[in-house]
């Protein structure tokens, strides 16, 4: 049996190092779990790691579409499986990690999603009405249709909302009702890792990322996209870093604003993911220091070898 590495923790943690130095010591190969390195031309503000950051490390399910090219959680889980089966086959230990709860959590605990694919024109119906009688609007008809699925949305995310709404429509079913039918507890073969820093030093590990990113050429990356007909309305333009930037190339806004904002969401993302993975099933939590991170590693190094080990000799 080829255990399930899973390493989460909140975005500028420290993740990507930290799953590539793993990768190494055990031959592992990564998996991505993040909903925006799935875009091609999408590289700085998506931090999606450089070649020399992989450092010869297979990493999957990162450019597997256009910026336009409409992507679920379904289509990830397939994604996911078709890449664990060859590892698993070849004996090659996969390593998940990522920042996206909701792919982590389809992949390890068995959701099956049997709502119907997107259908643009409700979305665009549903869209249009929010646009036209506010956010608050499309979100008190969800809390109306599904109380429970509204309480586990914010009432500005209108993504999820309009998702949710469109689900309920078109299969006339609760949404919450049916992701719990679908749940199921994780596997044995499944060690889930976390990692995470105190709140200060993570949130200035943040702002030196955003600074590293427009230094980069994340203005210049953003244009581009524009350029090339790839608009703010698209699923992958909503993204962190890409939202904000888009009123400074159109001119609408300073690149200064744009950039403290973009902090400021960026630290409110990474408290919504931490509050996320407190309530998955992780088997540990390590804390990363500034200027510990070796000790830190060790400590996971010896984690993960006891745990595979003992799993390696259950089998026999």
């Amino acid at each position: 049996m080829v255990p399930l590495v899973v390493l989460v923790g909140p975005t500028a943690v420290g993740k990507t190092k930290l799953a590539v130095n793993l990768a190494l010591h055990f031959g592992a190969q990564i998996i991505s779990a993040d909903s925006m390195q799935i875009y091609q031309s999408m590289d700085i503000g998506t931090a999606k790691p450089t070649v020399e950051e992989r450092k010869g490390v297979p990493h999957h399910l990162i450019d597997l579409v256009t910026p336009d090219q409409a992507f679920t959680v379904v289509d990830y889980q397939e994604h996911f499986n078709r890449v664990r089966s060859r590892l698993a086959e070849e004996g090659i230990l996969p390593l998940l990690t990522g920042g996206t709860g909701l792919y982590i959590r389809a992949v390890t605990q068995g959701f099956v999603f049997p709502a119907p694919p997107p259908d643009p024109d409700l979305r665009a119906a549903l869209k249009q009405e929010a646009e036209e009688k506010g956010y608050e609007t499309v979100y008190r008809r969800l809390q109306a249709l599904d109380p429970v699925a509204a309480q586990k949305i914010h009432p500005r995310d209108l993504k999820r909302t309009l998702r949710a709404l469109e689900v309920i429509l078109a299969t006339g079913r609760p949404f919450s009702a049916q992701q719990q039918a679908q749940h199921r507890t994780l596997p044995p073969d499944v060690i889930y890792l976390g990692l995470h820093r105190e709140r200060a030093e993570l949130y200035d590990r943040i702002d030196r990322r955003v600074d590293r990113m427009i230094a980069a050429g994340l203005v210049e990356e953003v244009a581009s996209l524009l350029a090339r007909g790839y608009g703010p309305e698209l699923q992958s333009m909503q993204g962190l870093g890409y939202k904000e930037l888009i009123p400074v190339v159109q001119g609408r806004a300073s690149l200064p604003e744009a950039i403290e904002l973009l902090k400021k969401r960026t630290r409110h993302y990474a408290k919504r993911q931490e509050t996320w993975f407190r309530r998955e099933p992780v088997a540990e939590w390590f804390l990363l220091r500034a200027g510990e991170e070796e000790k830190t590693y060790q400590k996971i190094l010896a984690f993960l070898e006891g745990r595979i080990n003992r799993m390696s000799n259950r089998v026999r």
